[in-house]
């Protein structure tokens, strides 16, 4: 069968299976390039039998115009799994997959955004603890600042997945991958406190909720990364850039890093698949750089 007798809508729901069993992408990161891929195939502007290089440059190329590099390198990621997904399927030829352009992103140019220790604590303080949302936060706030959760690791937690016994919290990440996490006694004591005292008495196992009816789950990372920086803005600290629960995260590698703690550990600890991932952390300490490179050779100023 060609693949013009298959609506785009098929394409997409073979795309989403694909996705899930033979790259075992979680949800959430299948979503988007959901949306992506479907932009995209309109832009196609032919059929996807007649697909060719020119088609699939063109139709990126729109869809980027005006972007970010680092949001233009992902809709070029979604473009490149489509179509080895298409060719997969038998609808296009497997030599497309090389007319994406990659999109650089220098990773290491530029340093981790991250709050000092004190501010961490400061942070977690300013919780609101005469309330149920507070609790929430405070058991929210805890795990991002002790263990550099993700906001989708938070969304994502369930009850099931908190073993109290052997002081272990299961996440799973953007890879699908399960991960059995130390769990520190503050955040430990925060989570049974805010899930038996706090927490709204409904059948839904994720642990963290809304607390207005019908008490559904989070929405998305967004809601998380709101409600850490009403924290931020209730303890006075400042935050570099963009406030989110990204900057915990930083903020747990980079003090780590500080403390003695080596790469591999700090890795380790964020479940990063690849050192490199890491290694952007090893630019931290400015002073400690500034000690260890070399001084500029100073010339008589003629080139």
């Amino acid at each position: 069968m060609s693949a013009t007798q298959f609506p785009g809508s098929v394409i997409l729901a073979g795309f989403r299976l694909w996705l899930v069993q033979h790259r075992g992408i979680c949800n959430r990161t299948v979503g988007v390039h959901l949306r992506y891929a479907e932009d995209l195939m309109t832009l196609f502007g032919v059929p996807i039998d007649d697909l060719d290089a020119a088609c699939v440059r063109h139709a990126l190329l729109l869809r980027i115009e005006g972007l970010s590099q680092s949001t233009a390198r992902g809709i070029s990621t979604s473009l490149r799994l489509l179509l080895r997904y298409l060719a997969c399927a038998g609808l296009c030829s497997a030599s497309l997959e090389g007319a994406v352009p990659r999109i650089p992103v220098h990773r290491l140019a530029a340093l981790p955004q991250y709050i000092s220790p004190e501010d961490v604590e400061k942070t977690i303080a300013a919780c609101d603890a005469g309330r149920p949302t507070g609790m929430r936060d405070h058991a929210i706030i805890l795990l991002l600042a002790r263990l550099g959760l993700r906001a989708g690791d938070i969304i994502d937690l369930r009850i099931e997945d908190i073993d109290l016994r052997n002081a272990l919290v299961r996440v799973s990440g953007k890879s699908g991958r399960e991960t059995a996490l130390p769990l520190p006694q503050d955040a430990g004591d925060a989570l049974v406190d805010y899930i038996v005292n706090h927490r709204p008495k409904v059948a839904e196992s994720r642990v963290f909720l809304c607390h207005f009816a019908p008490f559904r789950p989070f929405s998305g990372p967004g809601c998380v990364s709101m409600l850490v920086r009403r924290c931020f803005d209730r303890a006075g600290v400042q935050t570099p850039g963009r406030r989110g629960a990204y900057v915990l995260r930083h903020s747990v590698a980079t003090n780590l890093l500080r403390s003695g703690a080596s790469l591999d550990a700090v890795g380790a600890l964020l479940r990063h698949r690849f050192p490199a991932t890491t290694a952007i952390y090893a630019k931290v300490d400015v002073t400690m750089l500034a000690e260890i490179s070399e001084p500029w050779i100073e010339g008589d100023g003629s080139c």
